[in-house]
């Protein structure tokens, strides 16, 4: 399996932070986020990744150059950012017809990756999309979704202050090769291309730590709880 990272954003929030350094590469307890990343899908038998780069995109660049994963990750830069679904369908054929990994590097993440493939794989049939969720504190900040019993989607209320309860998107997504193959021009993932996919979309729930790295108070509490150290 290939996974795509969606790296390239300008993480204004983390500001003075990402004044000098792209919000990819923020240590948590030293290690960079994306190295967190690309070594846990690594391990878990995912082959290729590719990146999408922009801002300070020469520092990423070199980073990844000397990095002990750089013979498995491939570079895209975006002069414009292209959004979460256009990098999507800019670059469909780095799946080669098969399902593929989308996700947000900025993100902390010590869920189960393996069992998550697992899940995609035993999947019910009508399902082309496998979502990854946790439980959050500040709901008015995510999107927030809904399921049926068993577990399939049935809505999502994007940013919302009404009460949808706390189960969030974790921006972190198994892609079927027939939804890679039906994308055609969105550029938002979230609201372009998930409302497509209500009934057909399972969500698989994590109790482990996940913490969207957006503003220094999130960036110090995974500081606190990380388990890297």
């Amino acid at each position: 399996m290939r996974a795509i990272l969606l790296a390239a954003g300008l993480g204004t929030r983390l500001r003075p932070l990402t004044d000098t350094t792209p919000k990819c590469l923020v240590p948590i307890n030293g290690k960079p986020l994306l190295d967190i990343w690309c070594e846990s899908l690594l391990a878990v038998g995912v082959t290729r990744l590719l990146i999408n780069l922009h801002y300070k995109s020469e520092q990423v660049q070199q980073h990844i150059s000397k990095s002990k994963f750089a013979k498995n990750v491939e570079t895209i830069f975006e002069p414009q950012l292209l959004g979460t679904a256009g990098t999507l369908n800019a670059n469909k054929q780095f799946f080669e017809g098969h399902d593929g990994i989308l996700l947000h590097a900025d993100n902390y993440c010590e869920a189960d990756i393996k069992q998550l493939i697992s899940a995609h794989t035993d999947r019910p049939s009508k399902c082309d999309l496998t979502m990854l969720a946790f439980r959050t504190q500040t709901p008015q900040t995510c999107g927030i979704l809904e399921v049926d019993e068993q577990n399939i989607l049935k809505q999502m209320y994007e940013k919302s202050h009404d009460d949808h309860g706390n189960l969030a998107n974790a921006a972190f997504y198994i892609l079927s090769k027939k939804l890679i193959a039906e994308l055609r021009d969105e550029t938002d993932f979230s609201n372009e291309v998930i409302p497509k996919y209500f009934g057909k979309a399972l969500v698989v729930e994590t109790a482990e730590t996940f913490i969207d790295i957006g503003t220094p108070e999130t960036y110090a509490h995974a500081q606190q709880v990380a388990k890297i150290r």
